[in-house]
């Protein structure tokens, strides 16, 4: 009896792995998707980071929403984007904060 259990216990934990792992690849997958919203063209907007290619800048974008204006608000101003663009422009923010050192620059 306490073989069968276990045989039971390892086969469900088995099968939970599998989800955890699909659902970190679908995670994953959707992440990367949003971060190709961001493009960097050297002849749009000077090469800083924005929205599809589009005018819009993410700098842009991160002070609106630090100023209180609401997605919603956003989008109704800037009819050609999408939550998703504000998602994007919030996820390539924190990408950027990730770094393993910051070093203070002699003056």
């Amino acid at each position: 009896m306490k073989q069968q259990y276990w045989l039971e216990f390892s086969i469900n934990m088995h099968i939970f792995e599998l989800v955890v792992y699909k659902v970190f690849l679908t995670w994953r997958s959707f992440m990367d998707k949003l971060l190709e919203r961001i493009t960097i063209d050297p002849r749009i907007c000077h090469g800083k980071p924005c929205i599809r290619g589009l005018r819009y800048p993410v700098e842009m974008i991160l002070e609106l929403l630090s100023s209180d204006m609401g997605i919603d608000e956003i989008l109704n101003d800037y009819e050609d984007l999408t939550e998703e663009d504000i998602k994007a422009c919030l996820l390539f923010a924190s990408k950027l904060t990730h770094v393993k050192s910051i070093y203070e620059i002699a003056s």
